[in-house]
């Protein structure tokens, strides 16, 4: 189960990656903040694919969570530097902070329901 996890967070953490540097065709009907909320599940998704791959490391859990909000502001950073079809923007790192807040709460809560203590 443990490799089985940690091949999904490997998996969710290059599809990221590669989603945030891809050449995106022009859509033509945009929905306000639909990307915002694209990016917060992605990052909820990344975290907490990689709390539950160390939850046996309980000093981890803010590493991680610090680590997935970096990940976010460097490929954010990258999108503006190393292409010219795409521009860092500070809402979707915002946006991407706040998913990993949220897998964090999240994997508090499935640990506080399963009875396990983790510091």
């Amino acid at each position: 189960l443990k490799a089985n996890i940690f091949i999904i967070a490997i998996f969710i953490t290059i599809l990221i990656a590669y989603l945030s540097l891809m050449k995106v065709p022009n859509i033509p009907i945009k929905i306000s903040f639909l990307d915002k909320i694209e990016h917060c599940i992605a990052y909820f998704t990344l975290s907490l694919s990689w709390f539950l791959y160390f939850y046996k490391k309980p000093k981890t859990k803010y590493k991680i969570a610090i680590a997935c909000i970096f990940f976010g502001i460097l490929l954010e950073g990258l999108q503006g530097t190393m292409t010219d079809y795409r521009t860092a923007d500070y809402l979707d790192m915002i946006a991407n902070s706040v998913g990993v807040v949220l897998g964090l709460i999240t994997f508090n809560q499935i640990l506080k329901k399963n009875n396990v203590y983790l510091q």
